[in-house]
């Protein structure tokens, strides 16, 4: 920032921006309204972000997120939006609130059971997977192209025909998950096993080191990187498949069959608190395998602050 420059370095902008929020504000005061808000808090974030405390990294974004959480609840509240269109986070928040044992009900058939369960045994498999297929160069060319193109399939071709197989209950949906996440985790693997110099590889045949023995101490670290990069995206793809399975048949609970019914009886605090409730399992699946992976490669350079 220049020095001798405005509180906010922004002064000219920001001029702009409340002489725009004026202008609505003749025009339509809720216009108005909403727009001060958002002004208000984005130049607060503005200030926030060139200063250095503790918890920067946690306050910025949180006064994001409740900034939106205002904009929308006083969008609906100003504007009367009707609650079939789009009900306020204070309608979301009171349908949690009472209807605590069927959203935790759905949370452990959707996520615990279905999603959960196929994530760890996709990618258990894919590791095991990409370990045979580093050492067979046949595996390696025969496999591959078909993991591409079973990856590609579209979910909503593949999902009805597991749950026809494997039933309606968690099994079909952990199935769709395995699908799902195998191939991502597969190709990341293989990719990262990959990724070690000629120079190493010759230092542990130096040092007269079996193909275990350079897997274990060198090929595999090497590839945490990579590995981790698969996991953490396959934690989104985890829960959204086991949701979009219970699409085509699902017993009376689960997130998927939850949101297909509440949407049918419109219903939209009820969608939209199962919503809430699959975005915090997934963020939270996210950190938490996003801590396994600082734990596990911490000597990498992306690691480091």
């Amino acid at each position: 920032m220049r020095a001798g420059a405005a509180p906010l370095g922004l002064s000219p902008g920001w001029l702009g921006a409340f002489a725009g929020v004026a202008v609505a504000a003749v025009v339509d005061w809720r216009l108005g309204a909403v727009l001060a808000v958002w002004i208000g808090a984005w130049a607060a974030n503005a200030v926030l972000s060139g200063l250095s405390f503790p918890g920067r990294r946690l306050v910025v974004p949180a006064i994001f997120g409740v900034t939106l959480l205002v904009l929308w609840q006083m969008t609906v509240r100003l504007y009367d939006v009707p609650g079939v269109i789009l009900p306020a986070p204070t309608d979301i928040a009171a349908r949690i609130a009472v209807s605590g044992d069927i959203l935790w009900g759905d949370f452990v058939q959707t996520f615990v059971k279905g999603a959960l369960t196929g994530y760890v045994m996709g990618c258990g498999a894919a590791v095991a997977v990409a370990i045979l297929i580093d050492r067979s160069p046949f595996l390696q060319r025969g496999l591959l192209p078909v993991g591409n193109f079973v990856a590609a399939l579209p979910i909503i071709g593949t999902a009805p025909i597991l749950v026809m197989w494997f039933g309606f209950d968690w099994q079909s949906k952990a199935a769709v998950v395995v699908v799902m996440v195998f191939f991502l985790v597969l190709v990341n693997t293989v990719a990262g096993l990959a990724d070690t110099g000629a120079m190493q590889r010759d230092l542990m045949r130096t040092y007269a080191a079996s193909y275990w023995q350079t897997l274990w101490k060198l090929r595999l670290p090497a590839a945490m990187p990579m590995i981790f990069n698969g996991l953490k995206i396959a934690t989104t793809l985890a829960l959204i498949g086991a949701i979009v399975a219970e699409f085509f048949g699902s017993p009376i609970r689960g997130m998927g069959f939850r949101i297909s019914t509440a949407v049918g009886q419109l219903a939209l605090d009820m969608v939209w608190a199962e919503i809430a409730v699959a975005a915090v399992a997934g963020s939270a699946f996210y950190g938490a395998v996003a801590a396994i992976q600082r734990a596990v490669t911490f000597w990498h350079p992306s690691m480091r602050r």
